[in-house]
């Protein structure tokens, strides 16, 4: 059947280079293995030489479909089904990249397009390494083209295809109109492109619609690719026998995977901070948590990577911390798109069928190293054999609780094997020297890791053994109350440790290096504490209290560092990495202490208008403003100015005035809203003015129905005298008093005619009283009345007529006559310590890779 208006051709090249990748990487993977493994050198040469081809083609091939897919999205093929569900026509070009990774297809392109960069310049730079390494780069991009491929096997779908038409992806099965009625079949329409439905797409969700959802995700998944390559140089190292002298090649890799995933989940906070209502940047989500954990292992890894290069020590912990590491990024890629975080995240995937693909590529990355770290081929064959031969029984049985102990009986055996394999130096180490307190910081980022993780997965337990194990009332409060501990030994290690010399050091000589730091970092400390206002008492004494020694440890730690530079190396800052690392994630600590423990909440309800909130919004911390009036709030009087909408988009900005009671700030917020539809309820992003000490956080939280019905309410009359109470659904109101007068000083009146004028006392419910002044006038024996509007209480008077000593008024207590919006503010205190010490901390990170790659060239030289 033909389908007029359909371009096919773009889709028909994108599916032939998303099978030519996949071949493409397979063919790459095996001549790499053959290379690491052929004795014979011209065989060597000849494998490499196809290998490196066959990734390039690869890697060209990955670079075409993302250029197809950005031109089907631009040019508004809606044929397409991806074009169709993530973009539309009056999505803005900034944010066509947003709309590729929004799907699942997209995310998993932008990451192996970062693992081709990756792998181009391993193969520049790998040498004697390219080989083994080649091959578990080339796997792994086998394994991420499989997302994509969007065919059937054994009734099994393997991936899901971008550039699939939406009249085969069965989105409209049901949808009226588009099928034609035949009796053995029910085609989708040949026309279907000329209806209504058809004339544009689903659009980008509009909490994506953000700069920071086009740099966020493409630093993210830079992230997640190059943790594959140290894990690439452990599995190489355990693969020819040689882990010890992947260690060097490792280091400057492992620094640049800390820094991309750090700016990356940073980056995410920053979108949250601007984007989602989440009163903050970081709140715990179970994505947010998901990228963080891999992070932290890392940072345990290249922490006793260091260890290992100074004194001989930890190379068992520093090789299973680099596997777990990139474990735990396949498990976190699982967590976010097998669809089971998303009734708890904001950021999750729903399931597209990829779940028995995310757990084969867990389960070989966890299974795999154990076998490559047997000591001898029997008891690799053994591995081997258990691994292949416990899938077809998971596949048959499909029991979830064989999956979750098969991939536990592979980290059992791995770390077994790693154990009983690799040497290691058998003499206890000094408790005086540096590696020691440096592993135990890094026992403590693993420990932490291995926390958030195990509360993230909750919703994986249940599903898996069919429990229903409800989450802590206080999720935010159940990680705090324990990773504040883990920051206060962090602080203290990152202050101290580089203070000590490896393998001994003198008493003498770490106090008279440690002791003036320590003094200045207890007088600053204490005086923060005592006139810092950090009076954060929501949680009880004991929680006051921890907050007060993170504080004071991550001050410690700043200062420290900071010294160690000046006094330790001198000033240099080339061999200062670490320290400046280390100055900025005190500074990390001390932002994010000082922000969210002293935040305070501005919008308190002076006003008591009662407006519909979500179920988690605490009313006493949300204040309504009605447009026009200034509000009462806090150290600021607030106007509601206007409001705007985008042309077609949902989308709609409040400007909302702020001065300062003290005359020293004015300033306009233009926080936004809509009611989504792709989820219910409303959706809010926020807006914030950010000085140099603290910002002013505003996100909205209630506006009137967009769709609520006409006003049917009419005014009843009530005949009053002065002293007389009537009743509104808000309260009462009282007639102090009325006058008429028959002498107007007015141009429009003439003798004779008359003016009443009424003072009501309205009364609310929520304890706040209004004066309101109606007026009736009577020109030439005809009555003309002017009404008054209380609007933050929805209530209209006016006066119908005057007889003698008593009124009738007319009383309309309507819902549609205030335009309001209801607000919640924060101030966060010095919340720019927390990016600045991201920055610094990037810094130091990239300083310290740039002399390891420096160092590893002279020692090649």
């Amino acid at each position: 059947m033909h389908y007029p208006g359909e371009h096919l051709l773009p889709g028909q090249l994108g599916y032939f280079f998303v099978v030519l990748s996949l071949v493409a990487s397979l063919v790459a993977t095996f001549s790499y293995f053959k290379a690491t493994t052929s004795k014979i050198q011209e065989d060597t040469v000849y494998w490499k030489r196809l290998a490196r081809w066959s990734f390039i083609i690869e890697s060209v091939s990955v670079f075409a479909i993302f250029g197809l897919l950005i031109y089907i999205l631009t040019q508004h093929l809606f044929e397409y089904k991806y074009a169709w569900q993530h973009s539309s026509k009056t999505l803005e070009f900034k944010y066509i990249f947003a709309s590729i990774w929004e799907g699942q297809e997209g995310s998993f392109l932008l990451w192996s397009f970062w693992h081709c960069i990756l792998g181009l310049i391993l193969i520049k730079t790998g040498k004697q390494w390219e080989a083994p390494v080649m091959t578990v780069v080339s796997f792994a991009q086998f394994c991420l083209g499989t997302m994509i491929i969007g065919i059937y096997i054994f009734n099994q779908k393997l991936g899901s295809n971008p550039f699939v038409l939406l009249r085969e992806s069965g989105i409209f099965d049901n949808a009226p109109g588009m099928h034609v009625d035949f009796n053995l079949a029910n085609p989708i329409r040949p026309d279907y492109l000329s209806l209504p439905q058809m004339k544009d797409g689903n659009d980008l969700n509009i909490l994506l619609q953000n700069y920071w959802m086009v740099i966020h995700p493409p630093f993210l998944f830079l992230g997640f690719a190059s943790t594959l390559i140290p894990f690439a140089f452990v599995v190489a190292g355990l693969w020819i026998k040689k882990s010890a002298e992947s260690m060097k090649m490792v280091l400057p890799w492992a620094l640049f995977a800390s820094a991309a995933l750090g700016v990356g989940i940073m980056m995410g906070a920053a979108w949250a901070y601007e984007s989602l209502n989440f009163g903050g940047y970081w709140a715990w989500d179970p994505v947010e948590n998901a990228s963080l954990v891999p992070w932290l292992v890392l940072i345990a890894g290249i922490h006793t990577l260091l260890i290992y290069k100074h004194t001989g020590r930890s190379l068992k912990a520093t090789l299973s911390f680099f596997i777990v590491a990139f474990w735990l990024i396949i498990y976190s890629t699982f967590l976010t798109r097998s669809g089971i975080l998303g009734d708890t995240s904001v950021h999750a995937f729903t399931d597209l069928g990829m779940n028995l693909q995310l757990f084969l590529f867990m389960y070989l990355v966890i299974w795999l190293p154990g076998i490559l770290f047997a000591k001898n081929k029997n008891q690799r064959n053994i591995g081997a054999i258990i691994s292949v031969g416990i899938l077809p029984i998971l596949y048959l049985l499909n029991f979830a609780w064989l999956g979750m102990l098969a991939l536990i009986a592979g980290v059992i055996y791995t770390i077994y094997q790693s154990s009983s394999s690799v040497p290691t130096i058998r003499s206890e180490e000094n408790t005086s020297s540096r590696e020691f307190w440096m592993f135990i910081g890094s026992l403590m980022f693993f420990l932490s890791a291995i926390i958030i993780i195990i509360q993230t997965s909750l919703p994986v337990f249940n599903k898996v053994f069919g429990k229903d194990v409800a989450p802590p009332e206080d999720p935010e409060f159940a990680y705090n109350s324990i990773q504040i501990f883990v920051a206060i030994i962090v602080a203290i290690l990152t202050a101290v440790t580089q203070y000590l010399k490896y393998k001994d050091t003198g008493y003498r000589f770490f106090w008279k290096k440690i002791l003036i730091p320590s003094i200045l970092s207890l007088i600053i400390a204490t005086a923060i504490v005592a006139f810092g206002q950090i009076d954060y008492v929501k949680k009880g004494p004991v929680f006051k209290a921890s907050i007060w020694l993170a504080l004071i440890c991550s001050i410690y730690a700043i200062i420290a560092n900071a010294s160690y530079i000046w006094i330790g190396l001198k000033g240099k800052l080339k061999l200062a990495g670490g320290s400046v690392a280390h100055l900025g994630f005190g500074m990390v600590l001390l932002g994010i202490l000082v922000s969210s423990s002293n935040k305070e909440t501005l919008s308190n309800n002076v006003n008591g208008i009662p407006v519909p909130l979500a179920n988690t919004e605490n009313p006493a911390e949300n204040l309504t403003l009605v447009q026009g009036l200034r509000t009462d709030m806090g150290k600021y009087w607030v106007t509601y100015e206007k409001d705007s909408s985008l042309s077609q988009k949902p989308k709609t900005f409040f400007k909302l005035k702020f001065d300062a009671k003290n005359g020293k700030e004015n300033f306009t917020l233009q926080p936004n809203a809509f009611v989504n539809y792709k989820m219910e309820g409303l959706q809010a992003n926020p807006d914030a003015k950010h000085f140099w000490d603290h910002d002013v956080f505003v996100y909205i939280t209630s506006i009137p129905d967009p769709e609520r019905k006409p006003d049917t309410s009419s005014f009843r009359s009530q005949w009053m005298k002065a002293g007389d109470t009537a009743f509104y659904s808000g309260g009462f109101m009282v007639l102090e008093r009325f006058v008429t007068e028959d002498s107007v000083p007015n141009a429009n009146f003439n003798p004779g005619d008359l003016a009443t004028a009424g003072t009501f006392k309205v009364f609310s419910k929520n304890g706040t009283s209004y004066e309101s002044t109606p007026l009736l006038l009577n020109r030439g024996g005809q009555n003309e009345s002017y009404t008054d509007t209380v609007l933050s209480e929805n209530l209209v008077l006016k006066i119908n007529k005057a007889e003698g000593n008593r009124i009738e008024a007319g009383i309309k207590d309507s819902d549609f006559l205030m335009k309001y919006v209801t607000i919640k503010a924060y101030k966060f205190p010095f919340i720019s310590l927390l990016w600045l010490g991201v920055i610094i901390t990037v810094v130091g990170i990239i300083i310290s890779m740039a002399r390891r790659i420096a160092l590893n060239r002279k020692d090649a030289a």
